[in-house]
């Protein structure tokens, strides 16, 4: 690995001291983790406190779509700290209303009023009270393999393992199984059968409950963190006609997803479908200061023509947020971004993951588009057994942090969940930085050949 500046190792160990004696990490059992003390960051890069130099195949949490330190963006923040650093959220500012306007101007259909949030918990959070108060319904739908957000109301939607410890059973919200064809729960066979038979589950789960007690149905246009697993064609046009039929608002999660990651400036165009509610965060401004929010449709924003919104947050459309949004949306229209990570991903990232799946044994399915890739890692292909079990810690996760290592020392870092590793670096990684990235993959990927059968 090649250091980016002069090693400080004493300095580095103060950081460590200081976060460990301090820093309360998330999703962590505390006394178990060894955060890495990172020294800096700039482009596809970052580097720690002993000259190690590590190329971002995580994009921070799939956030710096436009990579670390993009001096566009640091100006912006910049010349609005030193213009309006701060303001309440009722008044109308400048740089609010841009960030507004140019976010409307790319969601699809009639988004074009925006609630601003902090981030994409509370955008899902407001999307779902939106969606209750159009309908005067109370349940909500969402799939297992989700991750919706740890707020109150977020953390039940999400489907992953990390709601078990915060399930209540009282959010109103009911779960269903969305379309796998990979591990399909509808024994499919074919993409085309996976769509009509999840279609089918999810009219069924909706007849049970009650059509007129669901007020939404919230997905990850693409979900993320559970696996970016495509859904079948047909599947969310058929989950749109479900939605109209029975009156259920459609709220569509890219908050992973969204500005650029796919390939679009939101993955709902590779499929033609308008959701009544877009959440987003992450990519808005490549995270280099917290913003989300919810596009909504014109007919939910009707709604509150009259009748007050009972939701707010005091930082909404925060003012350095907003520049950092203006910029990085300008950013990736001058540089074409969105256009460049199709182009990475259909002309590198995708041959090239494929390439590794040929070689290494490990590998069960490659999927993504744009800069939005993940590797299924199975012990055996045949009957497609994990590399490891599901939820899997301590020993039982140990072939996935072997892997993780590797990575590691070929000057990878990895996006690790569960038996998945995900390729999901800034969306303007050079095709260089992305051939270095699959370089280090394919070595680390010897070490988990190893425990396959």
């Amino acid at each position: 690995m090649t250091p980016h500046a002069e090693p400080d190792p004493q300095a580095g160990a103060a950081v460590k001291a200081a976060d460990r004696a301090h820093v309360f990490h998330s999703w962590s059992a505390q006394g178990l983790i060894d955060p890495l003390a990172v020294a800096g960051a700039e482009g596809s890069y970052f580097w720690d406190y002993e000259g190690n130099r590590y190329l971002d195949f995580t994009s921070g949490l799939v956030y710096t779509n436009i990579g670390y330190q993009h001096p566009r963006v640091v100006e912006a923040i910049q010349e609005q700290a030193g213009r309006l650093t701060t303001f309440a959220p009722a008044f109308a500012l400048d740089v609010r209303s841009e960030a507004a306007r140019l976010i409307a101007e790319r969601t699809p259909g009639d988004l074009d009023k925006i609630f601003f949030t902090n981030g994409g918990a509370e955008a899902v959070e407001n999307a779902v009270r939106m969606a209750r108060l159009h309908t005067g319904r109370a349940k909500v739908l969402s799939a297992y393999r989700s991750y919706h957000g740890a707020t109150s109301t977020a953390i039940n939607l999400t489907g992953d393992p990390r709601r078990w410890a915060s399930d209540t059973a009282s959010a109103g919200v009911v779960h269903f199984w969305a379309p796998f064809p990979y591990r399909s729960p509808f024994y499919s066979s074919t993409e085309a059968e996976e769509c009509a038979r999840a279609l089918r589950h999810l009219e069924d789960t909706i007849a049970y409950e009650g059509p007129a007690t669901v007020a939404a149905i919230v997905l990850e246009t693409i979900p993320g963190t559970a696996g970016i697993m495509t859904p079948p064609p047909g599947y969310l046009a058929g989950v749109r006609e479900i939605c109209d039929r029975h009156g259920i608002v459609l709220v569509l999660d890219e908050v992973m997803a969204g500005f650029g990651r796919t390939g679009r400036w939101f993955a709902a165009e590779h499929y033609g479908v308008v959701p009544d509610l877009l959440t987003f965060a992450k990519g808005v401004n490549s995270g280099y200061v917290p913003l989300g929010g919810v596009a909504i449709s014109a007919e939910i924003a009707a709604t509150f023509d009259k009748r007050p919104y009972p939701g707010g947050l005091t930082y909404s459309g925060h003012p350095l947020a907003c520049a950092a949004a203006v910029a990085t949306i300008r950013v990736m229209e001058d540089e074409k971004v969105v256009e460049h990570a199709a182009h990475i991903g259909e002309t590198v990232l995708g041959p090239g993951l494929r390439a590794l799946a040929e070689r290494h044994p490990s590998v069960g399915e490659v999927r993504g588009l744009g800069a939005f890739w993940a590797l299924d890692l199975v012990r055996d292909r045949e009957t497609r057994e994990p590399l490891v079990p599901y939820n899997a810690s301590g020993d039982a996760a140990a072939p996935m942090a072997a892997f993780g290592a590797a990575c590691k020392r070929n000057g990878l870092w990895p996006f690790i969940n569960m038996n998945r590793t995900h390729a999901v670096p800034a969306c303007n990684i050079t095709e260089a930085e992305a051939k270095e990235g699959l370089a280090a993959l394919d070595a680390a990927l010897t070490v988990a050949d190893q425990h396959t059968v």
